[in-house]
């Protein structure tokens, strides 16, 4: 028995107030059976109408878009997606049909483009911070330190406060806590206060 097999539409407009008429227009043009259109950036990877979308889809079926940048901003993403539903590719702005041969590999080129890029960003980055190393201007990112850790610290030496009441007045994890507590040389707790481990 034949499985129907059925092209999807997937449309997005980065704000409420941009219009999805043209991009309606070119999935009516290209016959789909259903649409799915969603309202924000495409930085926001939790989209609930392509989520809906790639829950629906069925080996066999396409996914149709205007631009790729509308499906996905990463290429890992736009390829992986699909591929691992079975599901066939369509942009028409690339020219990338994923139904033929040529399609598939335009895909694979794309996306090998893509990873480049990000590796020669990746390169630049790395040579940049060692350029500004060796001329002395780049500097590491400073740990947290809270301006009244030493004054917490002896509170909580003097058992005025317990150790969660030091890190709810540092807005410090526990691990870090104990890690500058370490740090402090003052691993023992007061005796009033030995067991607050075990209390997390």
């Amino acid at each position: 028995k034949d499985v129907l097999q059925l092209k999807i539409g997937y449309i997005r407009i980065s704000t409420a107030d941009q219009n999805t008429a043209r991009q309606e227009l070119l999935m009516e043009q290209l016959g789909v059976d259903e649409g799915y259109i969603d309202r924000m950036s495409g930085k926001n990877t939790n989209r609930p109408e392509l989520q809906k979308m790639m829950e629906y889809v069925r080996r066999g079926d396409t996914v149709i878009v205007e631009s790729i940048s509308r499906f996905a901003r990463n290429t890992p993403e736009l390829v992986e997606k699909p591929s691992a539903k079975g599901v066939e590719f369509v942009s028409k702005k690339e020219a990338i049909d994923t139904t033929i041969p040529t399609g598939k590999f335009m895909l694979t080129v794309f996306g090998a483009v893509a990873e480049l890029e990000r590796e020669y960003i990746l390169q630049r980055q790395r040579e940049g911070i060692a350029i500004a190393k060796a001329n002395g201007v780049y500097k590491e990112r400073k740990p947290i330190h809270p301006p009244d850790l030493e004054k917490v610290m002896v509170k909580w030496r003097r058992g005025e406060i317990t150790a969660a009441e030091a890190i709810r007045q540092m807005g410090m994890s526990k691990s870090t806590f104990y890690r500058r507590v370490k740090m402090a040389n003052l691993d023992t707790p007061p005796k009033n206060d030995e067991n607050i481990r075990k209390s997390f």
